[in-house]
């Protein structure tokens, strides 16, 4: 099985790459925020991969993390989601933030990934919303916060929030209101709150 490749990239499609590694290509299927992070092809590129093997292919799929490819083994597990609704659900949620959207029951959110109903969104989420605690990256995003460190828990929610596309004027008013409002509660509370009242 491959674990990693190491190489240049030849070339770069919507959802897939290639890499040369000593003279041998490699067509590697990956999501859009790994595919754009590629360097160009005079440096050599790292991915870490999943090997999955079927009677009539071989599939190779890259990812820039151990985080995002643990996700991919995670959401796999799930009736429906295949590699391919995987990566694509990868493509619109980072790692990151995956976390937040199972434990707040975003389904608008799972639901911009091409591939994903509201049938099959409802089902990631019922399926994975009991593992939120340990699934890979669940602790940078939706750990508790410190005592007393409300700066830190307004960063931390508004990286978050960033990351699944809100803009920061649209919604400090409304982040730092339920901080206030909700004092001692912890990073995933305030900002599956935060995310409820602005309808997501």
């Amino acid at each position: 099985m491959i674990g990693r490749l190491v190489g240049h990239v030849v070339a770069t499609e919507l959802d897939h790459c290639l890499i040369d590694v000593n003279g041998v290509g490699y067509v590697v299927s990956a999501s859009s925020p790994t595919l754009s992070h590629l360097p160009p092809s005079s440096e050599k590129a790292t991915l870490l991969i999943e090997t999955h093997v079927r009677e009539d292919a071989i599939q190779l799929f890259g990812f820039a993390s151990q985080g995002e490819r643990a996700w991919f083994r995670t959401l796999t597990t799930v009736q429906g989601v295949g590699s391919k609704v995987a990566l694509a659900i990868l493509s619109v949620c980072p790692p990151e933030a995956l976390p937040l959207i199972i434990a707040s029951g975003d389904k608008a959110q799972l639901a911009r990934a091409t591939g994903v109903g509201p049938r099959l969104a409802s089902r990631i989420i019922s399926e994975l919303s009991a593992k939120t605690a340990s699934l890979p990256d669940s602790a940078s995003v939706a750990g508790p916060s410190a005592p007393g460190t409300s700066s830190s828990l307004e960063g931390d929610a508004m990286t978050a929030l960033e990351s699944l596309g809100f803009r920061r004027v649209e919604v400090w008013d409304v982040l730092t209101r339920i901080i206030k409002t909700h004092e001692g509660a912890n990073l995933e509370k305030i900002l599956g709150l935060t995310l409820k009242e602005l309808g997501r």
